[in-house]
This record gives structure tokens, sequence and C-alpha cells, in this order.
């Protein structure tokens, strides 16, 4: 089955980190939101229980906030470099609205829009990134030493600075759990699990369907056919599965879980 390499090993490695420690912080994080119940300490028991959590989820908070600052440096060197170019830049634009109505139509029976290589969704996914760390990384740094940030603002603005953490957590975990997982799993043409940032590369006939301006591109340019993989990695592939769907599993799992325990949390 022909493949198309759609994404490098370092993106890839983004992805993964990413995932990681977005699912250390969201269960370490309900462990103890909601701790005063069996599903928060279930939750908790993995990492050593409620103190452990906190540690735990301070050390990779950190991580994610280094990890984001790379980030950061390397979109900034490709875009100096001169290796964006402007059809494949995820600057969202004028055109992304009209993508998403257009989306809209196809659902009730319309045409297909004609998406590039980065389609409307894909950019509100990388953008929302920025935004959430911002928000969580900020309040995160402010709860980090609750003492010592005592000392430099009102007791009152650390209990906001608290709210706005939990509210944006629960924001990303049901965008995340809810949606972003629903295009990754339910998506007609990538049912039942889009694999290409496991691998790197996307099922050439599928990219014809849903990105056939991002093929024109390729072509035009004469980048085409040193993107075109001729085999696909069985063991990658499988594992790129049990991996996604676990993932996609454990969302599911705490989702479920903090609504049916919502009530129990002590704010």
């Amino acid at each position: 089955m022909m493949r198309i390499r759609r994404f490098t090993p370092i993106q890839k490695t983004f992805h993964l980190l990413l995932i990681v420690t977005f699912m250390i912080q969201a269960v370490t994080g309900m462990s103890r939101m909601y701790s005063t119940t069996l599903f928060g300490k279930a939750l908790g028991a993995p990492f050593g229980g409620y103190v452990n959590c906190l540690a735990i989820h301070k050390v990779v908070g950190v991580a994610m906030l280094l990890l984001f600052i790379c980030h950061i440096i390397y979109a900034l060197f490709l875009v100096l470099a001169g290796k964006v170019e402007r059809q494949d830049s995820l600057i969202p634009h004028l055109r992304d609205f009209k993508e998403f109505f257009g989306h809209l139509r196809w659902m009730i029976g319309g045409k297909l829009p004609r998406f590039g290589r980065w389609a409307y969704w894909e950019k509100f996914d990388y953008w929302a990134v920025f935004w959430g760390m911002v928000l969580l990384g900020r309040t995160g740094l402010l709860l980090f030493d609750p003492v010592e940030t005592a000392r430099y603002i009102d007791g009152s603005e650390l209990n906001i600075a608290l709210w706005m953490h939990r509210l944006e957590a629960i924001l990303a975990m049901g965008y995340i759990f809810l949606i972003h997982f629903g295009v990754v799993v339910l998506r007609k043409h990538s049912f039942p699990m889009d694999q290409a940032m496991w691998g790197g590369d996307a099922d050439y006939e599928t990219v014809q369907i849903e990105r056939s301006e991002w093929l024109e591109n390729l072509e035009a340019s004469g980048q085409l056919d040193n993107l075109i993989i001729k085999d696909s990695n069985t063991v990658l592939t499988t594992l790129s599965y049990l991996v996604g769907l676990g993932g996609v599993t454990l969302g599911v799992y705490l989702v479920i879980g903090g609504l049916m325990n919502a009530h129990l949390i002590p704010w």
C-alpha cells in the first residue's frame, strides 16, 4: 500500500513527548482534584498516592514548559531558515473559515473542501497548545510554591490562579479526549486510528481524498516523488494502534470517571 510522508522524526518526537506529559498531568492532576473519591485514589495509586502525585505533577509540568520552549525555538528555526513554504504554514488564514463552513456543508451532503497540508482543525489544535501552555504554565508556576508566591501576591489572587488552572485543565482535557481523539479515531477516512503522527506517513489514497490541494502543490514543486513510501512498517503500525487506542481508552475513562464523580470534588 503506497503511503506519503507527512511528518519528520523531530515532529513525531515532539508529539509523542506532548502526549506522554499531557497524560501524566491529566492523571496526576485529576487524582488530586478527586482526592476524596475512590476514583481519585485509584488514579493516584500507581504514582504513590496524593503527595507523590503533586511532586510528579510539578516535575512533569516543568518538563512540559521546557518542551514548549524547545518547540518554539524549532519552529522559529524552520521559519528563519526558509524551510516553511507559505502553503504549508500553520498560520490561520481566511480560507480556514471557508473550509470550516464548507466542511459543515459536506456533512449534510455538500462537496468536500480541498484541504492543503493542514486542515483548519489541525491549525486549531496546534495553536490551542500555545493558549493552554501560557495559561496553565503561568498559573502552574504561581502554584508551584504557594507559600513563596504568597509573599508577592494576595491569597485571593492565588485562589483565582488555582481556579483558572483547574478550569483550563478541564477544558483542555475535555477538548483532547472528546474532540481531538474523536477526530483521530472516528473521522471517516481515518477510522479506527489516524497513524500519520505515529509512523509519520499517511495512506496515499486517503490523502488524495482529504488533501488533494497539498498533493497538487507537491507535484507542481517536484517534491512529491521524494515523499512517496512504497512499504509501510507493520511493527510500527501495530504499535501505533496499541499506544493510540490505549491513550483513547484512558481518556474516555478519565472523562466518564470525572463526570460521575464531579459532585464530590472538594471545591
